[in-house]
């Protein structure tokens, strides 16, 4: 004969021992407050000594709540060369599995059509919140504040929404504070795409250091493109680089992926970097160390990100009202602090 299972506490078995109904039991573990405190003293007092332990599936079932949440980006985001956002993917991953959550993954093309483009667990509604990395077209925001869904945006701003960012301001401060300290005077800021939010904060961040030198603001020595910050990018803003008069002596780039460019281009018509130009990106992807030079640039904790907004929309989810309270916080967005490595490139 096989051994016998040990029979499993049911929530069943909890409301018989309090003497309460099995509704009044499931009020109780899932924390809501319409219950006496004497009964909910019992309810807990039975389930410790029965030894009860609530699945959560059932949890979840009980509060209406799929367990899963939904992360977002940009096609062309998640197939760049540099992998910024996937890194910013796998901490929500990691973070998830603590909270027993799983994340659904969909990317969206840059033209994106409500209706036509909406991912499938948004149709579906099959997921309690969402994530959205980076910049997505306004479209895709406007669709989810219909649905209503508890929503953190992460690497971008917009409105209200909360959102988890890094100090791009602080960090690219103290990258031009570190060229003014290595006697650069003339240093040029090279980017693109300058009406994202954490693009243009780096832009701040080099004028307020230069003010806090004492140093003059020189609109022209700012080079961006509408276009996306990429290698091709640094490599053509590079060239006017090479016209200035007095030169140039350092760039402070946008982010790492226009800085390698600037350095290939700099190379290739015969200078040195940093001996000509010193160069300082912003991002640290994996390859910055291993590049020639090995890359001085600000590094973004980005699997910390992932971390911090998986957390965020969980206190979201979590709370009572989440689509009356997602916006009711004291500052809706969480900056998480950089730090400058300094390397053979300036």
């Amino acid at each position: 004969m096989a051994p016998s299972r040990e029979k499993r506490v049911t929530i069943s078995d909890v409301a018989a021992e309090a003497q309460v109904s099995i509704s009044t039991v499931s009020l109780v573990i899932n924390g809501k407050t319409n219950v006496r405190e004497e009964t909910r003293k019992r309810v807990l007092q039975a389930a410790r000594e029965l030894g009860y332990v609530p699945r959560k599936a059932a949890q979840q079932l009980a509060a209406q709540k799929t367990g899963h949440v939904g992360f977002i980006l940009r096609e062309d985001h998640f197939t760049r060369s540099e992998p910024f956002y996937t890194r910013i993917f796998l901490g929500t991953e990691f973070e998830a599995r603590h909270q027993q959550l799983y994340v659904l993954l969909a990317t969206v093309p840059r033209e994106y059509e409500p209706g036509t483009h909406t991912p499938r667990f948004l149709r579906e509604r099959n997921v309690d919140g969402v994530l959205v990395a980076g910049k997505v077209p306004a479209g895709l925001l406007d669709e989810l504040a219909a649905l209503k869904l508890p929503v953190v945006l992460i690497d971008y701003e917009q409105g209200a929404i909360p959102a988890v960012v890094v100090d791009n301001q602080g960090g690219a401060r103290a990258a031009v504070r570190h060229l003014i300290d290595r006697g650069h005077r003339r240093i040029a800021f090279v980017g693109a795409d300058l009406q994202h939010p954490s693009l243009k904060a780096r832009l701040e961040g080099y004028r307020l250091a230069l003010a806090e030198a004492g140093l003059p603001y020189d609109p022209v020595l700012i080079l961006a493109e509408e276009s996306e910050p990429r290698r091709d990018t640094g490599r053509r803003l590079a060239a006017r680089l090479a016209a200035f008069d007095p030169p140039v002596t350092a760039a402070f780039c946008v982010n790492d992926a226009v800085a390698f460019g600037v350095i290939e281009a700099v190379q290739a018509a015969g200078r040195s970097v940093p001996d000509e130009l010193a160069v300082v990106g912003f991002d640290d992807v994996d390859s910055a160390s291993a590049a020639s030079p090995p890359l001085t640039t600000v590094r973004v904790y980005k699997e910390q990100l992932g971390e911090l907004a998986l957390r965020y929309l969980s206190d979201l989810i979590e709370a009572a009202d989440a689509s009356a309270t997602r916006y009711d916080r004291g500052s809706h967005v969480t900056r998480l602090a950089t730090d400058l490595v300094i390397r053979s490139s300036a």
